[in-house]
Parts: C-alpha cells; structure tokens; sequence
C-alpha cells in the first residue's frame, strides 16, 4: 500500500510540474505565429517572384526553346539524309509470258533485298534562304518573352499601387471613422447634461453610421487587392502577405518629375513588327528562290536476292552501288510560285500599313500619359496646399463646437473637406505612378523585362 500510495504521489507531481510547462508553451505557440506576421512584399522583389513563378513568362521561355528546337530542325536539312530499308516480296502468282505457243514463268517466289541510301542538297536556293527565316523565328520568340515579361511588370506595378492605394484609403475612413466616434462621445456627453439638442445626438449616430460602411468598403478593397498580386506573383490565395509602404513614399519621386523622353525605339509592339517585316521579307525572297533550280547528290548501296525457297540462310545476296546527281529545274507549275510572290508582297505592304498605324497610336497614347503625369503633379501641388487647411479647418470646427461656438454641421463639413484633401493628395500620387508604368511599358524601359539569349 505504501509503495502504490508513493507511486500515486510520484505521478501527481510529475503531472503538476508538467501541466504548466506545457501550457506555457501553448501560449508561446501562437505568440511567435503572431511574430511572424506577413510576408512583407516590396515592388522589387514581387517583381521578381512574379517574373519567376507566374506560368505566362514560364509558357513565353518555353516557346523560345521550341523555336531554337524548329531552326536546328531546319539547319538538319543541309546535312546527309541517310536511311536504312528492307523489303520482302513473294510472288503468290507469277508474271508469264508466251513464245510458240509455250507459257513461262518470269522471276522467281521470294525477293528480298536491304540497303542504306543517301541523299544531301548541293544546290538548293530556297533551302538556304529558309534557314535566315527560321533563324528571325527564334528572333520573334525572343522578342515576344520579352513583351511577356513587360506586360507582367505592368500588371504587378500596377497592383501593387493598388494595394497601397487601398491602404491610404483604409486609413483616411479609419480617422474619419474614429473621429466620429470621438464626436458624438462628446454630442452624447452634452446631450445627456442638456447641452445639446436631440437633433445634434441623431446627427451624430447618423455619421458613425455613415462612416462605417465606407471604412467596411475600403478594409476589403484591401483584400481583393492583395488576391490580385497573390494570382499575379503565382502564389497561394491563402498565403498572408502585404505590400511595404506607401504612397507617401514616393512623394519624391512625383516631385522630381519624370524625365524621359519618351523613345519608342525600344517598343516591344514595333521591334515585333520590325522582326515580322523581316520575316516577310525574307519570305519574298524564298517565293523567289522556288524559280531556280536546285542539285541534290543521291547515293545508295542495296543486297538482293531472288530464290524459291523460303529458307534466308540459303539465299544468295548480290549487291550492287548507285551514285548520281539530281538537278531539278522548274519550269512550269500552273502560276503558283508568280500567285506566291504576289501574295509575299501584298504581306509586306499591309504590315508595313500596319505598323504606321500602331507607331501613330502608340505616339499618342505616349503623349497622353506625358501630359496625365504633369496633371498629376498640379493635383498633387493643389491638394497638398489644400490638406493641412482642411487639417487647420477640421480642428477648429472641433475646438469651436467643444465650446460651444458652432454646430455639428460645421465639424462635418470640415471633415468632409478634409477627407476629400487626403483622398485627393493620395490618387494623385496613385495616378502618377500609374501613368509612369504605362509609359514604361510603352518604351520597354524596365530593366525586369530584359529577356537574354543566356537565360
């Protein structure tokens, strides 16, 4: 009985030392999750996660390597050709022939016979211009991932502004939100002593009210926004992330001003047209080169034999070697190669018809987003004088009401007229920078998008 009674009391303090160990480490579990927090996103880095992991880039490299694969396949026709063959015949009836009267069979019931012929272009005109389209191809791919990666850049820039567009707001109808929450603290305080009318109470509940739905709106265009990047970079919708920052920070890049000059050399839209306008080109002159002729050298080295018998071991195999020349001149084909070159041609013409039209559009579009950036600095200069009176207005609309010396329609107006500076000042500074990636986009001037033949 001692010994249990020991035992018990054994395992009942091992179980008191334990229990708040262990509770312990439940409550510290959750603290260092909280201490991780979300994974902080920077616009270079998601930039990079996204040219990395997003499958469109993925699906642009993998064409260029289809299309290095098509131009080696293309090159493979300026070498040798050579192949091995067999063939087996038996004869289930004859050939015969008559002379006087008599019928006699003509060879004999089993042919086989197995060889290695050759065949390689000496001369082929066509073949060798075929090789520079395929080579502009690869060109064209090259050039392609590159728009690929230029389009993501733009989204990603683009939503990442979004994200920290949707902060600034959060936090413009946080203020307005706590603010009326502090006012009608003070409405309810003086409305209890007497101080104030049951109109003034009512108006003050109406604007918490008011101010709550916006503050709910500006929360989940939060989340939606942080959806879009987390779609965009390739990642799990359920992974917590946020963006570094905030519009305030790049107050200084708005104010510099934007100095490019807005050259389209480096258009990723007219490099494809250029690279298509070589290609057709090019084309032109393959429909041309189908009018010379070509020489190609044939070669061949077969073993036959003829016998009756079924039995391959008995066969007698003879060979024999073949070496000649092909030339093939063409001469007629029904005014298909004359419908083929007028066909290049008119090609030619309507991309080049087409290409003025696109620089022309794309010319203006540049020019519009100039002159919507140098808006956007005079609605930035405007709205930041505008903010700290607006601030000025609010406190003393506040101060003035506290006191006694004005309404609550007063504080309203101030903080509507504040709210609208603050708002203002932050889309100017989101409209700026929207602006400027569209201009980025257009002269492919982001060093993210740079596509090399090493990669």
């Amino acid at each position: 009985m001692k010994r249990k009674r020991l035992f018990l009391m054994m395992l009942l303090s091992v179980g008191f030392v334990s229990s708040p160990m262990m509770a312990q480490e439940q409550v510290e579990q959750p603290v260092a999750v909280a201490q991780n927090g979300p994974m902080m996103l920077t616009l270079d880095k998601a930039l990079q996660i996204a040219l990395e992991e997003n499958p469109t880039v993925q699906i642009a490299d993998q064409t260029i390597e289809v299309k290095r694969y098509a131009k080696k396949g293309t090159f493979a026709a300026l070498w040798p050709e050579i192949s091995a063959s067999a063939t087996y015949q038996r004869y289930v009836k004859k050939q015969t022939f008559h002379i006087m009267g008599q019928t006699h069979e003509v060879g004999t019931t089993n042919n086989a016979s197995a060889g290695i012929s050759a065949a390689m272009p000496l001369v082929n005109f066509q073949l060798w211009k075929s090789l520079k389209l395929s080579a502009m191809d690869v060109e064209l791919a090259v050039e392609q991932a590159r728009s690929s990666r230029i389009d993501m850049v733009e989204q990603v820039s683009k939503a990442f502004y979004q994200v920290l567009m949707a902060k600034d707001a959060y936090n413009v109808y946080k203020r307005v939100y706590d603010n009326a929450v502090e006012n009608h603290k003070i409405v309810e305080k003086k409305y209890k002593v007497g101080a104030v009318s049951e109109y003034d109470f009512i108006r003050s509940e109406v604007t918490v009210a008011n101010a709550e739905p916006n503050l709910l709106n500006a929360e989940n265009s939060i989340v939606l926004a942080l959806w879009q990047m987390k779609a965009l970079l390739g990642m799990d919708l359920n992974l917590d992330i946020d963006c570094e920052g905030s519009l305030a920070d790049y107050e200084a890049q708005l104010m510099a001003g934007y100095k490019g000059e807005g050259d389209l050399s480096n258009n990723t839209t007219l490099k494809q047209f250029d690279i298509q306008q070589k290609m057709l080109e090019q084309t032109l002159k393959v429909q041309r080169a189908a009018n010379l002729p070509s020489l190609a050298l044939t070669a061949n080295y077969t073993y036959t034999a003829m016998d009756e018998s079924i039995k391959i071991q008995h066969y007698r195999w003879n060979p024999y070697s073949v070496v000649g020349l092909s030339l093939n001149v063409p001469i007629f084909a029904g005014g298909k190669r004359r419908s083929d070159i007028n066909q290049a041609k008119l090609n030619l013409n309507n991309l080049e018809l087409q290409r003025e039209n696109v620089e022309r559009q794309l010319r203006t579009a540049l020019m519009q987003y100039q002159c919507n950036m140098r808006t956007n600095m005079k609605e930035y200069y405007a709205s930041s004088q505008n903010l700290s009176q607006a601030k000025r207005g609010y406190d003393i609309a506040v101060k003035r009401y506290e006191i006694g010396g004005g309404t609550l329609v007063d504080v309203d107006n101030s903080q509507l007229a504040y709210t609208q500076a603050e708002l203002s000042r932050s889309t100017a500074i989101y409209n700026y920078l929207i602006n400027g990636v569209e201009i980025d986009k257009l002269i492919g001037a982001n060093n993210f998008a740079t596509y090399t033949e090493e990669n």
